[in-house]
């Protein structure tokens, strides 16, 4: 069996690692540069590899692809490959059918990253034998190569969930739908949604589908179609029959007959939407058994996930927040509405197709200048001149947190939220993240 894999990141080397181990006959191509620390591991196993371009024939010539989430299937070659009747899958797909662990499989507009290395949190302190994969860490490929687990926790983007065919989690999360990367959905949010659902499509009966109940667009696909999974709804606003909701400020859970009780204040994360990341990641442990106690104790000592409102420094008084992950104007929603303290907001990058008016009551409330740092600002300043009186234009990060810092007085935060993608002036959000944390230790 020839398995072609197309994109050298770090799913596509691990599904080629995985692919050699189970006796396929493995070939790499990459349209772009392969990164030295992969093109060493690629030399070192002596798997066959291309960089700079597709040898189309040789391409064509596989029973089976594997390609990465970043290639969009409207590109002519992977149409070709679909004519052609050959597979087309993703690293989840593929390493899916190696593997009987147990799989909590997370997506969501956001909080995704939080609620999976939180679920994994709890799971490790239990003494499970478990790995995290998917969007965080080694690839989930490269994990059921090396060494087999009974529980996997994945966080998956919708790109990776276009990708499967007959992949089926035990459980599964939504967090949120919010827009997001609607250019590969042909702006259509109905096409992003329904990439996001793929994650239930094969789920029985046995299965669980954790959800927002909160949230609008999920309550309405759930209405509108079906899915076999039990479904265990989460809410801050009602009261649920079997789920997790808040009561007297405390988290309730109530999925079997063992009720599972903590204040919201215990939280090592605060937040409405840490809240909910907490209720999801827990709910998710009680259906593997987890003892009440160590979701608890895991829940108040948790650390959370790099470049999400990440507490870098204070000085003179004023506190400095990471938040370079939040990539879409939902995310910087939840971090607007976590800051206390006036705010100098940084925000701005690679539009995608963002609506900044949702943000407008937090931005009245809660922000006393705007810092834009992207290539094109005039989305931001033509939404917020008639109510944010200073709103400067940046080129750098570096430059960007000297601005910052003129502006902001004692008791101040300075917000580094983007709400945008990071490709115009950096590689990807967590170099963005890193610079911004090297320009404020240099203040």
């Amino acid at each position: 069996m020839k398995l072609v894999v197309l994109g050298s990141g770090e799913s596509g080397v691990g599904a080629a690692i995985l692919g050699l181990k189970k006796g396929y006959n493995v070939f790499v191509s990459d349209n772009g540069t392969i990164a030295d620390k992969y093109k060493e591991v690629l030399l070192n196993i002596e798997i066959p590899f291309e960089e700079n371009g597709h040898t189309e024939s040789t391409v064509l010539a596989a029973d089976i692809v594997v390609k990465s989430p970043g290639i969009p299937d409207t590109v002519p070659l992977i149409k070709k490959l679909i004519q052609n009747g050959i597979r087309v899958i993703s690293e989840i797909e593929f390493a899916a059918q190696f593997t009987d662990a147990n799989i909590i499989a997370i997506t969501g507009s956001n909080g995704k990253t939080t609620t999976t290395m939180l679920a994994h949190h709890i799971l490790k302190n239990e003494g499970l034998d478990v790995g995290m994969a998917g969007n965080i860490g080694d690839s989930f490929a490269l994990q059921v190569a090396v060494k087999e687990v009974d529980n996997y926790v994945l966080e998956l983007s919708s790109f990776q969930l276009d990708g499967i065919v007959k992949f089926k989690p035990h459980i599964a999360i939504i967090t949120n739908l919010s827009p997001d990367h609607l250019d590969r959905y042909d702006y259509k949010m109905e096409n992003y949604i329904h990439s996001k659902f793929r994650i239930t499509m094969n789920q029985t009966e046995e299965d669980y589908l954790i959800y927002d109940a909160d949230d609008k667009l999920i309550v309405e696909w759930l209405e509108n179609n079906k899915t076999k999974a039990q479904l265990l709804p989460f809410s801050i606003k009602k009261t649920v029959d079997k789920g997790a909701y808040i009561k007297d400020n405390n988290i309730v859970i109530n999925i079997n007959t063992n009720q599972f009780t903590m204040g919201i204040t215990l939280l090592a994360l605060q937040g409405k939407h840490n809240v909910k990341n907490a209720m999801a990641a827990s709910m998710a442990s009680q259906l593997l058994k987890v003892r009440n106690q160590t979701i608890r104790e895991s829940l108040e000592d948790f650390e959370g996930a790099e470049h999400r409102l990440e507490k870098v420094l204070k000085i003179s008084g004023v506190e400095y927040i990471n938040d370079s992950k939040a990539t879409n104007v939902n995310a910087t929603y939840y971090a607007l509405d976590s800051v206390t303290a006036p705010a100098v907001w940084i925000v701005g990058g690679v539009d995608k197709g963002n609506d900044y008016f949702d943000l407008m009551p937090l931005v009245r409330e809660k922000v006393k200048a705007i810092v834009c740092l992207g290539v094109d600002n005039q989305k931001i300043v033509q939404t917020f001149s008639s109510v944010i009186d200073l709103i400067v234009e940046t080129a750098g990060a570096e430059e960007a947190v000297k601005v910052a810092y003129k502006i902001a007085e004692k008791g101040d935060t300075v917000l580094f939220s983007p709400a945008c993608a990071s490709f115009d002036l950096f590689e990807n959000y967590e170099e963005r993240g890193r610079q911004f944390k090297q320009a404020v230790r240099e203040l």
